[in-house]
């Protein structure tokens, strides 16, 4: 299950589950570094949210975890164009497929 919203400036985010654990943050994170090979740039830990930074294609992207909406991914930049849209939709799409 892989839908997409829009941001308040405009950009794409990726909910890839709106009901899961943090486990599966996790897991997706490791998929994120193990399978397209990226490295996790800055990562902010709260009592009940984690964000963390990462670039795929040139584009910097967050990988966002929330213990009341899931983990979503969308991009860093706050004035978003169609080519960071479409990565995050893509890497989405890719995380889509894998088995957790």
């Amino acid at each position: 299950m892989c839908y997409e919203l829009k941001t308040n400036s405009g950009g794409t985010e990726a909910v890839i589950d709106d009901n899961c654990g943090i486990s599966k943050f996790y897991a997706i994170a490791n998929t994120l570094a193990d399978r397209l090979k990226v490295k996790f740039l800055n990562q902010i830990d709260d009592a009940d949210t984690l964000d963390w930074d990462f670039k795929y294609k040139d584009q910097f992207l967050t990988l966002h975890y929330n213990i009341f909406n899931g983990v979503s991914i969308y991009p860093q930049q706050s004035t978003s164009g169609k080519g960071e849209n479409k990565i995050v939709m893509e890497v989405a799409h890719f995380l889509q497929r894998q088995a957790y």
